[in-house]
């Protein structure tokens, strides 16, 4: 019959979808006892009481203890850790936050992110979205770059505004493809600037993630601000799930400084799913291409982080012309040379994302010692 300790120890293989972190290390393994006729009675602590993902809590306990020697039988609980236990787990994970649940159902978070402005980030994240969508994968954005919104206008969604549920949710309007889509720019004017400062910067990208109805996604497609500010900053403490897609041009310039995007995936330990070389060059009608802002930034680049070259975008007028019109290349064009190869970009990603909930890691062998501890209310301006 396995020990406390030996228990303890498979149970790190459970992690937490959210956190991405062991349910042991984030100390929510309240109580574990062991009967003498082998039933395994084990508590564990929810940030709130209706976590949406409770019942792959209870079957990931139940699969982990119940593959242990001698164990006859599982009982797996349930409580709520409290304020103060709460307040603790923020400090160890260096939050203000917890999250309760609302984004347990996304399977995969795909931050875009690009060193510098003006090389075709929101309009490969617009069109990057809509292609997941259109390989039959449920997606949502979020436009996150919220000095620079321009997600509402490039899926024709204009000035609609999102509305709210029974349970005091924001529903995310809807585009292409049953596209989910949450955005800055549906709570201001349109062309209004956005003034706002760090705490009310993170206080809206909180509620868009944790106040938002995004349902069962298996890719949400995160729009970052140019840069490594206050935003992308947030995010990645919000979102320690996430892969990063890094979006430069051919130029070495570009290249060079959107290496300063990976290096903030870097510290804060977020993987790199790959990068993307924008703006890969023109092809006339005659059919002369012209290398209008170099060759080879991407592979470089790429090279340097030691990730796959996802794919080159090319140059092509309708890529420009559907952004403005409001409705994604790979919708309205799919078979020009730019929409196709985004459509490549979205299943190189899909093959190497996992395609079910992240609560089990690898089997854990059985220890020979114990283990070591291991309503909406947006912020208007």
């Amino acid at each position: 019959m396995p020990t406390t300790d030996e228990i303890r120890e498979a149970l790190t293989a459970v992690i937490d979808p959210e956190l991405r972190r062991s349910i042991v290390e984030l100390d929510m393994v309240r109580t574990i006892d062991v009967h003498a006729n082998g039933v395994v009675d084990v508590t564990v602590s929810l940030t709130t009481p209706g976590c949406p993902i409770k019942g792959h809590f209870q079957t990931a306990v139940a699969e982990a203890v119940g593959a242990l020697d001698g164990v006859a039988g599982v009982n797996v609980g349930f409580d709520v850790l409290t304020d103060e236990q709460k307040g603790a787990l923020q400090r160890k994970l260096g939050r203000t936050t917890l999250p309760e649940g609302a984004l347990a159902q996304i399977q995969n978070v795909i931050c875009v992110a690009s060193g510098k402005g003006g090389v075709g980030k929101s309009t490969l994240t617009a069109n990057l979205a809509a292609a997941l969508a259109a390989e039959g994968r449920p997606a949502g954005i979020l436009d996150a770059d919220v000095w620079g919104y321009s997600i509402p206008r490039m899926l024709g969604l204009g000035a609609q505004r999102p509305q709210v549920n029974a349970d005091r949710k924001i529903i995310p309007l809807s585009a292409h493809d049953g596209l989910k889509v949450m955005s800055i720019g549906f709570f201001v004017e349109e062309d209004s600037p956005v003034v706002w400062r760090g705490p009310m910067l993170h206080k809206a990208l909180t509620q868009f993630l944790e106040d938002v109805d995004w349902g069962a996604l298996d890719y949400l497609v995160v729009d970052l601000p140019p840069g490594t500010g206050d935003v992308s900053m947030t995010l990645a403490q919000l979102l320690p799930q996430s892969q990063f897609v890094i979006v430069t041009t051919p130029q070495a310039a570009a290249q060079k400084v959107a290496r300063r995007s990976a290096e903030l995936a870097t510290k804060f330990k977020l993987e790199i799913a790959g990068v993307v070389e924008n703006m890969a060059g023109f092809t006339t009608p005659g059919g002369e291409r012209f290398s209008i802002f170099g060759e080879g930034g991407g592979e470089q680049l790429a090279s340097e982080l030691d990730v796959p070259l996802l794919g080159k975008v090319p140059l092509t007028m309708p890529l420009r012309e559907s952004s403005d019109a409001g409705t994604p290349l790979v919708v309205s064009d799919p078979d020009d040379p730019a929409a196709q190869a985004i459509r490549q970009i979205a299943r190189g990603i899909i093959a190497q994302t996992p395609v079910a909930l992240p609560v089990v890691q690898a089997p854990v062998a059985p220890p020979s010692a114990a283990p070591k501890p291991a309503g909406m209310s947006l912020p208007m301006a």
